[in-house]
């Protein structure tokens, strides 16, 4: 059957990935396994498991991926002290070791399986637990940058009608400023040609005796 590609993954399928993960980190399997597994279960391909894996969740459990580590090699010696203790034909002496029937090693390997998983379960729901506030936190925090850069648009759009506003009203004085000084500079002229009119020239005359005299303005 043909997987179907799903874009969008859950806040629980990412759990799932994780849990399923760190179960065969612990029980000595590979993350390909999980990845094929969990591909299995949400009708994904096992690369899309993979690189989600890689991608966005793997750094969210660092530290759940290093104690599964731990508890799998605490388990694998547990084991091996456990094959070693039930060899017949090697007798060893050990401080505080006793060699326990079959039935009992069988007993007390399931007690160490089931108190590493029980303590598996605490750790992995304590690291849960952390990383679902950090992820409340920060969509809290998303959600507050959104607005806040939602405000600055609407801020930098006022100011930019405002700003375009003040160069129409800076235009409108140049050119009142402009014809000012053209009606200032006619006035100055039309000033200057009235003051040219108004002077006449001296006027002169000649006398009974033949010299010329001025004649005084205003007289006939």
């Amino acid at each position: 059957m043909t997987k179907v590609r799903q874009d969008a993954w859950s806040h629980e399928d990412d759990l799932l990935l994780a849990e399923t993960v760190l179960r065969h980190i612990r029980e000595g399997s590979t993350q390909l396994n999980a990845f094929e597994e969990v591909g299995d279960k949400l009708n994904r391909t096992s690369a899309a498991c993979g690189f989600r894996w890689n991608a966005e969740i793997r750094k969210k459990y660092i530290n759940a991926i290093d104690l599964a580590k731990r508890q799998r090699k605490e388990k694998k010696r547990a084991l091996e002290k456990v094959k070693k203790a039930s060899r017949p034909s090697i007798v060893t002496f050990q401080p505080n070791y006793e060699t326990v029937p079959p039935e009992e090693e069988n007993n007390s390997t399931g007690a160490v399986a089931s108190t590493i998983t029980l303590e598996t379960v605490i750790q992995f729901l304590g690291q849960l637990k952390k990383d679902y506030y950090a992820s409340n936190q920060s969509k809290v925090s998303l959600d507050h940058a959104q607005k806040e850069n939602t405000m600055l648009k609407e801020q930098i759009t006022k100011l930019e009608k405002e700003l375009a506003e003040t160069k129409r009203e800076l235009v409108t004085i140049q050119e009142d400023y402009k014809v000012f000084v053209q009606i200032m500079d006619r006035a100055r002229k039309m000033t200057v040609l009235e003051d040219q009119g108004s002077f006449k020239a001296p006027a002169f005359r000649m006398d009974k005796n033949g010299n010329l005299e001025q004649i005084a303005q205003g007289s006939n």
